[in-house]
């Protein structure tokens, strides 16, 4: 009889870059109400401003969620969706999460809806870079690796710019700490050039690593889920009358 391996020491660091807009506090709430269910996750939130949000912090602090809430301003020259925020992120784990501590790390956008199975199914069991398949995005129905019946990555399954070495959204992978710590990547100038078609590619090629070693997950299930969706709240161009005494972001 096979023995199931334990992952439960395996610690989730989820980053979930931020910023003020109406619906906001609408989705970090709905995003901690989701990961209040999930075990051993360290929350690492980035503000993009010069300073953290009083009401955004209320909700983090409710939730009971280990977390760190920290703020950076887009550096120059570098791309205004969240590359400086995820950057300060990542430094701030691999410089808190000590190298042999059991961990892995993943880009939790905070518009994004996530099935609870996602944690422990799929991101608590990664031991090098994992893959797994993003419901509605870039334009498509499903975007997913493209698995053949050894288990490698051989391509990816997208409507959007196939031809990427990495095809996939920023909700669709997570990496071990200990690559993390020997790589030290991260969304820098270098990748303005594949800006256009994203920054995924960019950040995943420079850990080098060959498609043997990439790890593939939910593509042999049955039935086949997505257990993570690029919703994106609908942005409210303007909203009218008085907040009433109420807590609102404009």
């Amino acid at each position: 009889m096979k023995v199931e391996e334990d992952y439960s020491d395996v610690t989730i660091i989820a980053i979930t870059p931020t910023h003020r807009k109406p619906q906001r506090l609408a989705d970090i709430t709905r995003l901690s109400q989701t990961l209040m269910h999930v075990k051993n996750l360290h929350w690492i939130v980035v503000e993009d401003d010069n300073k953290t949000s009083v009401a955004v912090e209320r909700i983090l602090y409710r939730s009971g969620i280990p977390y760190v809430y920290l703020h950076a301003t887009t550096e120059k020259g570098v791309p205004t969706r969240g590359w400086a925020h995820r950057n300060l992120a990542i430094k701030y784990a691999i410089d808190n999460y000590k190298l042999g501590r059991k961990a892995v790390l993943y880009f939790a956008d905070d518009d994004n809806t996530y099935d609870i199975r996602l944690f422990d199914k799929y991101i608590r069991r990664v031991k090098n870079i994992g893959f797994w398949a993003v419901g509605l995005s870039g334009s498509a129905k499903v975007e997913a690796p493209k698995v053949n019946e050894s288990g490698t990555i051989v391509a990816w399954d997208v409507v959007f710019a196939p031809k990427r070495d990495f095809a996939i959204d920023m909700a669709g992978f997570a990496v071990n700490m200990r690559l993390m710590h020997k790589t030290k990547p991260s969304f820098n100038k270098q990748c303005q050039k594949e800006y256009k078609v994203g920054p995924e590619t960019c950040f995943l090629k420079q850990f080098g690593l060959k498609k043997e070693k990439l790890e593939p997950f939910g593509w042999d299930d049955k039935p086949k889920e997505i257990l993570v969706w690029h919703t994106q709240t609908v942005k409210t161009k303007k909203t009218n009358g008085a907040d009433h005494g109420y807590i609102f972001e404009a």
